[in-house]
């Protein structure tokens, strides 16, 4: 795997610091609004840094499980711009009844993110391993 800079690390790990934040003071209700934004920008942040991870290697293993940790990270920039949402109901117009925007879009954005967070654990494990095979 392709190394990340100094820089990126510190982006990387503010990203996922960012997440977590986010995340929890949203869930407990702390003025969701704003929190929204910082859950949004820590998964464009930890996404981006790790979509710049390339894997340079010609395991093919490898490949596809880097193709499945970037749809996880595509999953958490989608789960926060459904919290943003869910703060904001900016979707709410689209439908045209409660019910509806109820049952498709407000709070799915926890399913997105337990996908997500089950999809990187899974993946980063799996690639740590066979790296060391190789």
């Amino acid at each position: 795997m392709k190394e990340l800079t100094k820089i990126q690390r510190w982006l990387f790990i503010i990203g996922g610091a960012l997440m977590v934040l986010g995340a929890g003071l949203y869930v407990f209700m702390w003025n969701q609004p704003i929190v929204c934004w910082v859950f949004l920008l820590g998964a464009v942040l930890f996404a981006s840094m790790q979509i710049a991870q390339a894997y340079m290697g010609n395991s093919l293993v490898i490949k596809r499980l880097k193709n499945i940790m970037t749809l996880a990270d595509l999953f958490f920039i989608i789960a926060g711009l459904l919290m943003v949402d869910n703060a904001y109901g900016l979707l709410r117009p689209m439908f045209h009844d409660i019910t509806s925007y109820l049952t498709y879009v407000y709070n799915k954005w926890v399913v997105l993110l337990l996908i997500a967070a089950i999809l990187e654990i899974y993946t980063m494990h799996r690639i740590s391993s066979e790296l060391e095979k190789e």
